[in-house]
């Protein structure tokens, strides 16, 4: 019986955890409606423009599978949901393929960062 009342609590934290993160990681355009602006959303995609200048910050949002082409490029701080983070440099022209994910965003470069995002519907 042990056992069993141990796996019941187990799957509720794991499924309190899964919840909990769902709840930080939102829409990007709920998220951050300053930095994104939606283009196109039809049953494939999702098509946003991106657009963030010198200092700003984005909240925590979520992404599914991802492609990036980079407008303008410009340095980004990308934290995800598990605290760690990175400096990604974006150059103009580039084009990025990203798998799902959860981050907060600090424009930490001197430029503004202009960007499509593809965000591909499963």
């Amino acid at each position: 019986m042990r056992i069993i009342a141990r796996f019941c609590s187990f799957l509720f934290l794991v499924a309190f955890l899964l919840t909990a993160q769902s709840v930080f990681a939102q829409d990007p355009l709920k998220a951050a409606p300053k930095a994104f602006k939606e283009k196109l959303d039809n049953a494939q995609v999702n098509v946003l423009e991106y657009s963030s200048k010198p200092g700003e910050k984005e909240a925590m949002h979520s992404h599914p599978d991802i492609l990036i082409y980079v407008i303008h490029g410009g340095k980004l701080k990308s934290t995800n949901a598990d605290g760690q983070s990175q400096v990604i440099e974006y150059k103009t022209g580039d084009v990025v393929w990203r798998p799902a994910m959860s981050h907060s965003i600090e424009n930490v470069g001197t430029t503004e960062l202009k960007a499509l995002l593809v965000e591909v519907k499963k």
